[in-house]
C-alpha cells in the first residue's frame, strides 16, 4: 500500500489494487467482458489523480480531476451491474471505499475552482 501522505492518492491506489483482484476473480469465473472494463475505468481513477499532482495549471489540474470523477463514475456502474447479475461474484467492500473516493475528488475539484485569496 501506498503511504504519501496524500489521501486521494493513497485511496485510489490502494483501489485501483483492490480492483485489479476483483477484477482476477471475474475472470476466474469467465466474466472477462466486465473485467476488462472494470479494470480499465477502476485503475484511470488513480492514474488520472496521480496525473493531476503534476498539473501545468489550476485548469489542468480540475480537468485531470474531473476525469478522475469521471473514471469513478463508470466503475460505479460496472460494479453495480456486478452486484445485480445474478452469475456474477460481488465484492461488498468495494462501493463504499468507491463512494469515500468520488466525495474526496468532488470536494477536491470544489476546492481548486475556489478563487485564490
Amino acid at each position: 500500500m501506498l503511504n504519501t501522505g496524500n489521501i486521494i492518492l493513497d485511496k485510489s491506489f490502494a483501489f485501483a489494487l483492490d480492483i485489479i483482484q476483483y477484477t482476477e476473480l471475474l475472470e476466474e469465473c469467465k466474466k472477462f467482458v466486465v473485467a476488462n472494463q472494470l479494470t480499465k475505468s477502476g485503475t484511470s481513477i488513480g492514474a488520472n489523480v496521480h496525473e493531476a499532482q503534476n498539473a501545468e495549471s489550476r485548469a489542468d489540474f480540475i480537468h485531470k480531476m474531473k476525469i478522475a470523477a469521471k473514471e469513478a463514475e463508470e466503475t460505479e456502474y460496472w460494479l453495480m451491474l456486478c452486484k445485480h447479475s445474478v452469475s456474477y461474484p460481488y465484492q461488498e467492500d468495494l462501493s463504499p471505499k468507491l463512494q469515500e473516493i468520488k466525495k474526496l475528488i468532488n470536494r477536491i475539484i470544489n476546492s481548486a475552482k475556489k478563487p485564490l485569496e
